[in-house]
């Protein structure tokens, strides 16, 4: 099971074509810190028909967008 998982299963659940969270909503979804792995772990994202379009480090939040392959 990915460490992640938890969080793929919340983004998979938004009805909405795109979803921003912030870095602190990940952690608290996740229950886990969001931390550098986080960017080998995004690509597992697709197989819920969702991806990771940006990250701002600035902002401290992350874009995810449907792919359209559900």
């Amino acid at each position: 099971m990915s460490k992640y998982a938890l969080l793929w299963d919340y983004v998979q659940k938004s009805e909405e074509p795109s979803l921003r969270l912030t870095f602190a909503e990940i952690e608290g979804i996740a229950g886990i810190p969001i931390d550098h792995s986080f960017l080998k772990y995004k690509k597992e994202l697709t197989k819920y028909g969702w991806q990771v379009e940006k990250i701002s480090m600035k902002a401290q939040t992350v874009l995810f967008t449907k792919t359209g392959d559900t």
